[in-house]
């Protein structure tokens, strides 16, 4: 039997080339009242965050976002055998008519953004997003998200799967685990993704 040896992940820190704002996305991911509320660092975060869409929204490219909220069919819906998300169907978590899981007024989106409601958390498995953006052209998705470990994570696995272009943006992502959060940015997640901050966001892109 013949053996098989993975080829070797390559680490990314920026792309290799500009990015074309015509076929990228900025996703806001989880940005919601709750979600800030235990995350700590959250002004910093809406900051960075509000920095980036401003950025994006100047070079011409689009903004989507993306928030957990739950209806009760949706907590019906939920097997025991999701161990992620049966208490929240249990308790009744995350409602999707409670004001916690309002995206935050700083980083709000405008009338053409795109704005998927998930229930699950990757940002893509239960939502129309990777049909939109397709729609729109876009094969490039920069990424600030709550938690590195939750949307994020899955949400960089999914999208490499599905041949998007990732970017993260370190300074817009974060966990209530600081560890877990080192770990995944610095030693799992750029091997599928290219790591940047939002200061740097603008030198990504063709000067106009």
């Amino acid at each position: 039997m013949t053996s098989f040896t993975a080829p070797e992940l390559k680490e990314n820190d920026m792309p290799e080339t500009l990015l074309d704002p015509s076929r990228t996305a900025l996703l806001v991911m989880d940005y919601q009242h709750m979600v800030l509320g235990s995350t700590p660092g959250s002004d910093e975060l809406l900051a960075n965050t509000r920095s980036a869409i401003e950025t994006v929204r100047e070079v011409g490219g689009r903004i989507g976002y993306v928030r957990l909220g739950l209806t009760d069919d949706d907590y019906d819906a939920i097997p025991q055998t999701n161990l992620a998300l049966s208490a929240i169907g249990r308790d009744r978590f995350v409602h999707d008519e409670e004001s916690g899981t309002d995206i935050h007024d700083h980083v709000a989106p405008e009338d053409e953004d795109i704005v998927v409601r998930k229930t699950r958390v990757g940002a893509f498995s239960t939502t129309d997003l990777d049909a939109r953006l397709r729609g729109q052209g876009v094969d490039t998705i920069v990424l600030a998200g709550l938690h590195t470990s939750g949307v994020i994570l899955s949400t960089v696995r999914d999208a490499a799967d599905r041949d998007y272009r990732v970017v993260l943006l370190a300074d817009c992502i974060a966990d209530p685990d600081t560890e877990v959060h080192d770990l995944l940015m610095t030693k799992l997640l750029p091997r599928q993704a290219h790591v940047s901050e939002s200061a740097e966001l603008r030198s990504l892109f063709p000067s106009a």
